[in-house]
């Protein structure tokens, strides 16, 4: 006999354990699938190793600068490769038993295993060749996603990887290649130049960051080739291919490319090939499949969240979709419609919540755009971390807040009480208002919102918005 369910979830990672969590805590029976480790990508292959690794380059930046406070390092500042990775494995092997803790608490059961939709409401799931059929009343799906790789490249992940194998490395190479500037490419040229690898970038569109703030992108350019990172935009790889040791790699500008290792960051593909969808109706759409906002697909009883459903792919976004479908799953749900921030752990760090002045442009949007530099503020100043800027986008005839961009020290944190007031449908003058703590680098939000309704104090007077669109 088949153990049967309430609520069944495919997939532990931060959209299915934050599910099970909610069906556990709203009393309902809860099963959750995980073929590989709980926390899913986030936990074990993005977000929190790839945080843990950048803490140690972010401090070694900062130390190789600490003679411009009046703090001198005697001798010569070293790396020690093993201990990072060892404490990064201390770091994910606590959240693990975390997760793990908080499902027992919550009376959720887990298998581990490989789940298989076998027709309605019925879940086939293997381990080492041993299968468990269980049934549930509604099943939601937390599949994730898995790294995009190209075709015709080498295979040997020694030479050619993705971020699932680059945040686990035994050794560090003397060189990387990193496909693609978006968030991952990114985040991995600032980690690895700190660490002293030599690092190129190629992105084939214009710019890095593609999808944030333009002025953020070529704010982080300049500041990575200050550093010595090579970047190539508008240029595309014609061909890869191993060479000697390494990698070669011809580009679209005629220049070659030579590296220890190639690093591949061109973006996720949704992991629904296997979950067997067709037994029960489900179809996909380039892999994800799509739901409505209440995370329900076409098929009644079914949910599909996270990276998967295509909406948005990033982990805090999952936990919010599993919390929804879940409430939705037992009658007492609501509609998805929360802006949701999107964060860069670079150094400077990025945070943006909402629309772009380039989105806005396009919407045909009559737009306001508040700029404020954070070398005004006293507190950038006092930490000597002076780069960067916070945005804030006015529709111009409303006054309604649009959306807020921020590139600096603590951006990723700061970002929060943007997306606070975006949630509230604040107007930009409500922002403007708020009092922030001083000094703080927070305060940059509330000066760029004055700048935004022309009433900044602390920039030079201005009687037309200074920034055109």
């Amino acid at each position: 006999m088949s153990e049967h369910y309430q609520i069944a979830v495919i997939g532990g990672g931060p959209g299915g354990y934050v599910a099970a969590l909610k069906a556990g805590q709203m009393g309902a029976k809860v099963a959750v699938i995980e073929k590989h480790h709980l926390g899913g990508t986030c936990l074990n292959y993005g977000c929190v190793p790839s945080k843990a690794l950048l803490a140690s380059a972010e401090l070694l930046h900062h130390i190789r600068h600490a003679g411009e406070l009046g703090v001198n390092v005697a001798g010569p500042v070293t790396l020690d490769w093993g201990k990072v990775q060892a404490r990064k494995d201390k770091v994910l092997a606590g959240l693990r038993g975390g997760i793990k803790g908080l499902l027992k608490a919550r009376k959720a059961e887990v298998f581990a295993g490989t789940a298989t939709l076998n027709g309605p409401g019925k879940i086939v799931v293997e381990k080492d060749g041993a299968k468990t059929v269980i049934t549930a009343d509604k099943v939601i799906l937390a599949a994730g996603s898995t790294p995009a790789r190209i075709p015709g490249w080498p295979t040997d992940v020694n030479l050619v990887c993705t971020s699932d194998e680059a945040l686990h490395w035994k050794e560090l190479p003397k060189s990387l290649l990193i496909v693609g500037g978006g968030v991952i490419g990114c985040e991995f040229a600032c980690m690895m130049q700190a660490f002293g690898v030599e690092v190129t970038v190629v992105e084939m569109l214009s710019k890095l960051l593609p999808n944030l703030e333009g002025a953020i992108a070529d704010t982080l350019h300049k500041s990575f080739e200050k550093r010595g990172i090579r970047i190539f935009t508008n240029v595309k790889i014609e061909d890869l291919k191993a060479q000697g040791n390494g990698i070669s790699a011809r580009l679209s500008n005629g220049q070659t490319i030579i590296a220890s290792k190639a690093l591949v960051s061109v973006g996720r593909r949704p992991a629904t090939a296997e979950l067997g969808l067709e037994s029960v109706g489900i179809t996909a759409n380039r892999g994800f499949v799509r739901v409505n906002a209440r995370m329900e697909t076409p098929v009644k009883g079914y949910y599909a969240i996270g990276d998967m459903n295509g909406q948005c792919l990033l982990a805090h976004a999952a936990s919010a979709h599993g919390v929804v479908a879940v409430e939705n799953a037992l009658g007492d749900g609501h509609e998805f419609s929360v802006p949701i921030p999107n964060c860069v752990y670079t150094f400077p760090e990025v945070g943006s919540v909402g629309l772009t002045s380039e989105e806005a442009a396009k919407k045909g949007l009559p737009i306001a755009v508040g700029h404020f530099p954070l070398s005004f503020l006293g507190k950038a100043m006092a930490v000597n971390d002076t780069e960067g800027f916070a945005r804030v986008i006015r529709h111009r005839e409303t006054g309604e807040l649009l959306g807020v961009h921020i590139i600096g020290h603590n951006a990723t944190e700061v970002i929060a009480a943007a997306g606070t007031m975006l949630h509230q449908k604040a107007s930009v003058k409500d922002l403007a208002e708020v009092v922030f703590a001083h000094p703080t680098i927070s305060e940059s939000i509330k000066e760029a919102a004055e700048d935004a309704v022309y009433e900044a104090l602390h920039m030079p007077p201005r009687k037309i918005a200074r920034i055109a669109v």
